[in-house]
Order: structure tokens, then C-alpha cells, then sequence
């Protein structure tokens, strides 16, 4: 694509400046801004893309996975401001999921010992386990808040926090895999997913990306629920004080 026709597509952006200012939204401001960074966070990671694929350096590989695993965990813990320690919370179960999914996918020979396969399954990996991971404290906070009077009965006759929480974890887990359990049953026929129109696009034989894409799916089920059960395991203390009172949130 050249840069006159890449330039074209900041009519998109006209369109959804102007839909705001007619009917007086107000995110004119958010949207130039949010522009402007993904333009320059995208060409910046293109170039250190192009740079780790070439030099093939195993430590610059393990730099930027555990960059995006950093970002992702502190993106994820705006979900739940106010919970000590949250965020290393949310990075050893999205770290603990990444590499459960890279000794399948690497350990089987699904893919190759390659950068260039590596970084974008990790990517996408990663950001599926960081929207599971927010959508699953934002369901916990809401559970523990309008079911604060039954955990308080709850620890008042003896249970642990962890059997006085347990039916509103159960909840957050199920709320936070339900999205990508949607997407799994409506893929190829309501949505075609990015990965595999990129391929398609790229010109890749359709059968050979809609494979891939079929290892992608099958990834981020798997990627939620581990996600998802680590970081209610991780973080169920994290909603009481150290008296065992539920924290105001």
C-alpha cells in the first residue's frame, strides 16, 4: 500500500469526526488523539518488527512479549483501581497463559520457531487475555459490591474468603469467557476474523489462512479460561482487608 493511498484512509476518521461533532458527542479531541497514537505506536512497532525478524535475537524476543504482557496487565487493571497488587496479579496469569500457549503451539510444531509466527500469535494471545482479564474484574467488582451483605453473613459463620466469594467468581469467570465463546460459534459466518482476512489480503491461499485462523479461535478459548480461573484463584483475597471485611470499591 502506498502512502497516498494509506493517507486516504484518515477519511474514515473525517466521517466519525463529523458523525461526533453533528450529533454533539464531544470525543472530536479523543479521537484526533487516539489517531495520532495509533498511527505512530503502529509505524514504531512495524520498524522494531522488521529489525527483531531480521537479527533473530532471542532476548529481544522475550523483551517485547514481555513488554505487551506488562501493558496489557496495567491496561487491564483500570478494571479493578483500588485492589492491592492487582497488576502483577493479572501479568503472572496472562504470562502463565502465553507460555502455556506457546509450548503447545511451539512444542507441537504447529507453527514455527519463528519471530515472524511468534510475536503475532503472542500479540493476539496476550490482548484476548487482557480483555478476558478486564471483563473478569469488572464482573467480580460488581458481584462482590451487590452481594456485599451474603459474604459478610458468609465470613461471619465461618467460611474462608475463598468459599465466601466463590458463587461471585464463578460468575466472573463465566461472564468474562462468554464473548469468546460467542465469537467461536459466529466466526466464519457473522465475522471474518482479522488474522485471516490480513492473510487473504496478503495474498495467502485461503484454505492455508482460515488454518491458521482455526489455531487462532481454538487459542483464545483456551487463553480465556486459563486466564480467566488463574486470576480469580490470584486475586479473591484482594477484595477482603486483612480483617476479612469486604473492601470498598
Amino acid at each position: 500500500m502506498s502512502i497516498v493511498a494509506l493517507s486516504f484512509t484518515l477519511i474514515f476518521v473525517m466521517i466519525t469526526m463529523l458523525a461526533s461533532v453533528w450529533q454533539k458527542v464531544g470525543l472530536e479531541k479523543e479521537i484526533a488523539i487516539g489517531t495520532i497514537r495509533s498511527a505512530i505506536q503502529l509505524l514504531l512497532v512495524g520498524y522494531v518488527l522488521q529489525y527483531i525478524f531480521n537479527t533473530k535475537n532471542p532476548l529481544l524476543l522475550l523483551l517485547i512479549i514481555s513488554i505487551m504482557i506488562l501493558v496489557a496487565s496495567y491496561n487491564a487493571s483500570k478494571r479493578a483501581k483500588g485492589i492491592t497488587g492487582i497488576v502483577w496479579r493479572i501479568f503472572v496469569s496472562i504470562a502463565l497463559t502465553e507460555l502455556l500457549m506457546m509450548a503447545l503451539v511451539l512444542g507441537l510444531g504447529i507453527v514455527e520457531v519463528s519471530p515472524r509466527y511468534i510475536i503475532p500469535i503472542s500479540g493476539m494471545t496476550i490482548g484476548n487475555a487482557m480483555v478476558v482479564a478486564g471483563l473478569f474484574l469488572n464482573r467480580m467488582k460488581e458481584e462482590v459490591q451487590s452481594s456485599r451483605p451474603e459474604i459478610e453473613t458468609l465470613l461471619a459463620l465461618g467460611a474462608t474468603a475463598k468459599q465466601a466469594v466463590h458463587s461471585q467468581l464463578k460468575k466472573a469467570v463465566k461472564s468474562s469467557m462468554i464473548p469468546t465463546i460467542d465469537s467461536m460459534k459466529t466466526v466464519g459466518i457473522v465475522q471474518l476474523p482479522g488474522m485471516m482476512t490480513g492473510m487473504i489480503i496478503a495474498g495467502a491461499d485461503p484454505v492455508e489462512a482460515v488454518k491458521y485462523q482455526i489455531l487462532i479461535v481454538f487459542a483464545f478459548t483456551s487463553s480465556a479460561a486459563i486466564t480467566a480461573i488463574t486470576l480469580s484463584l490470584l486475586s479473591y483475597k484482594s477484595w477482603f482487608t486483612a480483617d476479612l471485611r469486604v473492601k470498598e470499591i
